[in-house]
């Protein structure tokens, strides 16, 4: 196999592991409110681990001050994407205005920044070390795996199919394929703009769980709870990724 389709492969199951998010849900027509919020929470922990330990921690070793600019625009990038969606009031079919606005927020924005991670995918690839572009593409799909449940809880509490749940989550990581070959073909192009665009993906992931799935996981839960569920999310990703590199 060439490596051209070794990087698009790699891309295309990076997205399709966004659907595997969906999974828990399966014959869960409607969660209690408790475990909405205990699984935004723990979805929550391994995003925002996800975002510091690979995403954050790769913009910085690639450049720093592009990568502080990109974590800004990131979050600006998500908050104002928050208002115009709340004001143009967008709704998914049969699910409320506010679970809609939530779920169109996170799927407008994880679209967006797996932008940067399928660059990542395809630079990896172009190091020549072949081991790293493999360890990179496994990072990403896993950490698409919350972003994809992230993605189900509030349409699954509403009562989506799974089948349009797992659209839903696997759309948000479509750009991932479809710009990985590209950066792996022009990679002297594309490398210039990894520290940024790493950046603005951990600045909107960060942004996204701090103002959007920690308030949601409070209002549904205790404290207690969304405690311990961002903690385990928080571990099990960092003790995943530790395994990983080793």
């Amino acid at each position: 196999m060439s490596a051209v389709w070794q990087v698009f492969w790699a891309a295309v199951l990076s997205d399709l592991a966004t659907g595997l998010g969906v999974l828990p849900f399966v014959g869960w027509k409607s969660q209690a409110p408790r475990w909405q919020g205990i699984t935004a929470a723990v979805a929550g922990g391994m995003m925002l681990c996800a975002s510091i330990l690979v995403l954050g921690e790769k913009a910085v070793q690639s450049g720093t001050l592009a990568a502080v600019a990109g974590m800004a625009i990131g979050a600006l990038f998500v908050g104002g994407s928050a208002r115009i969606i709340a004001k143009r009031r967008w709704q998914i079919p049969g699910v409320s205005a506010a679970a809609s606005r939530r779920s169109l927020l996170l799927v407008f924005t994880l679209f967006v920044h797996s932008i940067p991670e399928g660059i990542a995918i395809g630079v990896g690839y172009a190091t020549g070390e072949l081991s790293f572009g493999v360890l990179l593409a496994i990072v990403i799909a896993v950490h698409n795996i919350p972003e994809g449940a992230a993605v189900a809880v509030p349409l699954r509490a509403h009562g989506a199919s799974i089948l349009k749940c797992a659209a839903y989550a696997v759309l948000t990581s479509l750009p991932q394929p479809i710009v990985a070959v590209p950066a792996f073909l022009l990679v002297s192009l594309f490398q210039p703009l990894l520290p940024g665009s790493l950046g603005f993906a951990a600045g909107a992931m960060i942004y996204l769980v701090m103002s959007e799935m920690i308030p949601e996981s409070l209002a549904a839960c205790s404290a207690w709870e969304a405690g311990w569920g961002m903690a385990a999310g928080a571990a099990g990703m960092a003790g995943l990724i530790a395994a990983l590199t080793q």
